[in-house]
């Protein structure tokens, strides 16, 4: 059952009691989480598959597809609302829809935890990072691979999280873009510049062998679909993944 743990924009991260490994790179010390993208589960036993992971993860990716701004259909806040009572982990609800803000009181009343729109479908952050404060839900800014990080810079202050793509947006099982490395180096340079709190997350591709390039870009939330839930181990897969990001900055941190 959910526990009930009430978390502001600030402190979003604390995701309900569960154990935060930290990792220093310099003078920077993140906190490291993997976020299973139900996207790969199976949708027809979403609630087991979810539990079956989530006394070990931080939290989980649940992508909401409208079928109009990308082609895939996805779920909305009724499924949502059906498995939350059964899952503790933090829920960051992707929006991949047309007017994301319309469904914002639906999502909150369904226990969504932090919602993060596109770019090119929020005209207003500041009144779109309000509302859903308001509501009771972090919010973040997604940036698509043609995107380039200059268009999330005016609001970076004002966000909770960023979400870099490292596939394109709509489906799951993409290889990862490498290319996308460097905005996730850039928006870590202003984030540790500007002293902020925002959470930088990668959403795409990600496994162990390209988790660990990521965080050595800077990302502190890896978003993972097909590495976790195709695997027959679930819970195995996200130590994998975790170990292979904690292997590649502790050899940073000590180089």
């Amino acid at each position: 059952m959910r526990t009930g743990q009430e978390e502001s924009a600030a402190g979003w991260g604390d995701c309900r009691g569960t154990v935060h490994p930290r990792v220093s790179l310099g003078r920077v010390i993140r906190k490291i989480r993997v976020a299973p993208s139900v996207l790969a589960a199976d949708l027809g036993q979403l609630r087991s598959e979810m539990e079956r992971v989530d006394s070990h993860v931080e939290m989980f990716h649940l992508d909401v597809m409208d079928g109009l701004y990308v082609p895939n259909l996805t779920f909305g806040a009724p499924v949502i609302e059906k498995v939350r009572p059964a899952v503790n982990a933090f829920f960051d609800c992707h929006l991949m829809v047309i007017e994301p803000l319309r469904l914002f009181e639906a999502l909150a009343g369904a226990g969504a935890d932090h919602v993060t729109l596109h770019t090119d479908v929020c005209d207003d952050p500041t009144e779109a990072g309000s509302f859903a404060r308001r509501l009771g839900m972090g919010f973040g800014l997604a940036l698509s691979p043609a995107l380039a990080p200059a268009v999330i810079r005016p609001h970076l202050a004002g966000l909770d999280m960023v979400t870099v793509m490292s596939v394109e947006p709509g489906f799951g099982g993409q290889a990862f873009m490498p290319e996308t490395l460097s905005k996730v180096e850039t928006i870590r340079r202003w984030i540790d510049d500007e002293e902020l709190k925002t959470a930088l997350q990668i959403d795409g591709g990600i496994t162990p062998e390209t988790a660990p390039l990521a965080a050595a870009a800077g990302a502190d939330i890896f978003v993972a679909g097909t590495a976790v839930f195709a695997r027959a181990d679930p819970v195995e897969a996200v130590g994998m993944l975790r170990r292979s990001i904690h292997s590649a900055m502790s050899s940073a941190d000590g180089a």
